[in-house]
């Protein structure tokens, strides 16, 4: 069970919810009470947002698509991408003692939950207009509070059928340029052009994988690399434009992970989000414009970044099978902002 408050609803329940008669497209949430919102899709109270689209049914199915065995862990090691690039994660440290010679123990110093390949959770992003997702508000959203936090997926389980667009090779095989070092701006036609391309379907409640290259590029750089780097730092991503909101929500996207910092491209140079209530923060990233605050607060998805992609992105090339039995089992921390994936995928 998950509880809001006073207000307790079974996990069964909001999940039969998402697919018993017609899920309301896009468009129709947008005429919502809260424009563009899925707050009343999922019943009262939902903690889950579009992992609720994770039925047992389409886990089932899911779970026939292992054939080979082979698997592919989707982290990086953390510490990964020290120095971090926004600057406002610090390495994790490692202790290793022993009580006697023949026992080990250990424990960490600042782990940023978010500093290597990682899960964010609805209490992450709020909306300038609308606070954070279910109407959380901003005063209910501090220390100390559970709400919309990493435990109730945790507790839940995070599974079902992967799919990977592998933006690189598609660039590629078109004769495209291409360089994982600047924006690039992925739109709704961009997707369904790779997916064409790769002979991909989608089946709802798919969990999308964009490899971007960002990644792989990042961590084979020096230290002294990185931190230039981090001067000019771009990376290509998903496009802040309405019509990339409406083909996830349509396409019944439970999760959408990149192997870039932010899943969509950074920085922000043209969007179509951007409220009248946008204002550079006084400290931290300036979130105005981007996908994050309508996908996470509005709309209740699942983002995963900086997931290592490479090896099972080769793997699909080769094969020329994109669809794959994928878990994610974040930490059971509760109230948890964000939290390594442990994601895994199995062909």
């Amino acid at each position: 069970m998950t509880r809001v408050g006073d207000e307790t609803v079974g996990v069964a329940a909001a999940a039969s919810t998402a697919t018993s008669g017609r899920r309301p497209t896009y468009d129709e949430l947008r005429q919502a009470r809260v424009p563009g919102a899925a707050w009343d899709v999922f019943g009262p109270g939902d903690q889950l947002g579009t992992i609720n689209l994770l039925t047992p049914q389409r886990v089932a199915a899911a779970a026939r698509l292992i054939r080979t065995g082979r698997r592919f862990n989707l982290d990086y090691p953390v510490n990964a991408f020290e120095p971090y690039p926004t600057g406002t994660r610090r390495p994790t440290v490692h202790h290793v003692f022993a009580n006697n010679e023949f026992h080990r123990d250990d424990w960490v110093d600042s782990f940023y939950l978010q500093s290597t390949s990682q899960l964010d959770a609805l209490r992450h992003i709020g909306h300038p207009v609308h606070g954070f997702y279910g109407g959380l508000s901003t005063e209910d959203n501090q220390e100390g509070s559970t709400a919309l936090g990493i435990h109730h997926w945790a507790q839940v389980g995070i599974a079902g059928r992967g799919v990977l667009l592998d933006v690189p090779r598609f660039f590629a095989a078109q004769g495209r340029p291409y360089d994982c070092e600047q924006t690039i701006a992925l739109d709704a036609k961009d997707l369904d052009a790779i997916a064409q391309a790769q002979g991909v379907t989608w089946q709802g409640g798919d969990m999308l994988l964009l490899r971007t290259g960002w990644a792989e590029n990042y961590v084979a750089k020096s230290p002294a690399e990185r931190a230039e780097f981090n001067t000019r730092n771009r990376s290509p991503g998903l496009a802040q434009r309405e019509s990339v909101l409406r083909w996830l929500w349509d396409h019944e996207i439970a999760l959408v992970a990149g192997d870039n910092p932010a899943v969509e491209a950074d920085p922000v140079l043209e969007s179509e989000l951007r409220t009248a209530q946008d204002r550079p923060p006084p400290r931290g990233v300036d979130h105005s414009g981007m996908l994050h605050r309508p996908l996470i607060a509005l709309l209740g998805m699942a983002m995963g970044e900086l997931w290592k992609l490479d090896d099972l992105a080769a793997d699909c090339a080769a094969d020329g099978v994109y669809e794959f039995f994928l878990t994610c089992k974040p930490l059971n921390l509760p109230g948890g902002v964000g939290s390594p994936p442990n994601a895994l995928a199995i062909k």
